[in-house]
């Protein structure tokens, strides 16, 4: 019963029976006068009068309404200019007229988030670029070494972050890991290159460049972000190496007279995490010899996995050191590694940034150019075709 108190069926029922009641009336009161013989032109004038107001109710309550919706609707669809119904009726025009505003607002609602949506997307092509800014685009000419890295960000923003910085005698390589990646971990991993830029000029020691930015940061950030870095320095004169671990992945040490590939603990405490770590980091002496090879990597690199969710792992990125390095300097083993990882991954969807860097002691006071190419997609580097100094390049494919 309640279907036909909202149904156009239902007053159509009411309007026939206040139609048929009318007529009842009108010929009761032809009779109750004596007019026993009704005149065809009087019928027909009744009849015309009745039809009349049929059409006129019909007009107005059903086919009225309904062109004024199908010509809003018309409007929508050739994308022209529309308006919204008010109504008060809950039948079946009352029901097409709320669907059409609840259509049309969903559409309005749609077209705003795509037009916000295209704004952020501009806006984070703009903030890509500025990151890819900061990323160098070249090692300096450090004397003793010979450096390769690259990034592949997981998203238009990442959280993988290396640099290196030299000031007067030494020279600060570092690689970094801020949690998650997008909008945020950018965000941090842009304030993190700042603040070393600025601390590597007042302080000589990793060790304090690493207290100082961690006091900085945590003074920025929420408690659910941190940083993770290993920080090296460099000392051109003295030709030696230190390192300070601030909870991040292992430090890889090929050692070329060994054939080995070793592996040693971070250490720390990544950055953001307390406000004060100068109890907890340290900086360690790192004894290296001719064509010994260091390994930075961030944990994209080990954590990835296959299509058969296999992680790809610290030991196969030390069996990959160990079988690369002696052929190769450090742009054939980035080069090896990466194509070995991408072949292991597949098709998988890349789930974080994935940084690697090669750095070799040449052993020689002789200044070397690097290059750093960290722009191009792992899988689309160049096998290298000239060997490095005192390496001999043999093909493995």
């Amino acid at each position: 019963m309640n279907f036909f108190r909202k149904s156009i069926l239902w007053k159509v029922f009411n309007y026939f029976i206040l139609f048929t009641v009318l007529a009842a009336v009108i010929v009761y009161y032809f009779f109750s006068q004596n007019y026993q013989n009704i005149s065809l032109v009087t019928f027909a004038g009744v009849l015309v009068f009745f039809l009349a107001y049929f059409l006129l109710v019909y007009w107005y309550e059903f086919v009225r309404p309904m062109n004024v919706i199908l010509n809003e609707i018309r409007a929508l669809l050739m994308g022209k200019e529309y308006k919204r119904f008010f109504s008060k009726r809950i039948d079946e025009i009352g029901v097409i007229a709320h669907f059409f505003n609840e259509v049309t607002r969903n559409f309005e609602k749609i077209s705003n988030q795509l037009r916000e949506g295209k704004r952020m997307m501009g806006e984070l092509e703009i903030a890509g670029q500025i990151q890819k800014e900061i990323l160098p685009t070249a090692a300096p000419h450090i004397a003793g070494l010979d450096i390769v890295a690259k990034t592949r960000p997981a998203v238009e923003l990442g959280g993988d972050n290396f640099d290196f910085i030299t000031n007067k005698d030494n020279t600060f390589i570092y690689i970094g890991d801020v949690t998650g990646h997008g909008v945020p971990a950018a965000l941090i991993m842009m304030m993190v290159n700042t603040l070393i830029h600025t601390l590597v000029d007042v302080y000589d020691s990793a060790y304090d460049v690493v207290v100082q930015t961690n006091r900085q940061l945590k003074a920025r950030i929420k408690s659910t972000m941190f940083m993770t870095m290993l920080m090296l320095k460099w000392n051109s004169t003295t030709q030696t190496m230190s390192y300070v671990g601030a909870g991040h992945e292992h430090l890889l040490v090929y050692r070329a007279h060994k054939g080995e590939c070793e592996d040693k603990m971070a250490g720390g405490i990544a950055l953001g995490m307390v406000a004060d770590n100068s109890k907890i980091v340290k900086e360690v002496t790192l004894p290296l010899m001719k064509d010994d090879v260091i390994i930075l990597y961030s944990d994209g690199l080990t954590e990835a996995r296959n299509m058969a969710g296999e992680m790809f792992g610290l030991d196969r990125l030390k069996q990959a050191i160990q079988l690369y390095a002696p052929q190769y300097g450090p742009e054939g083993i980035v080069f090896h590694v990466a194509r070995d990882f991408s072949r292991f991954v597949q098709d998988h969807v890349q789930e974080d940034d994935v940084t690697l860097m090669a750095i070799r002691f040449s052993g020689s006071k002789d200044t070397i150019e690097t290059a750093v190419k960290n722009s191009t997609s792992w899988s689309d580097m160049a096998e290298p075709q000239v060997p490095a100094a005192n390496d001999k390049e043999k093909s493995i494919l």
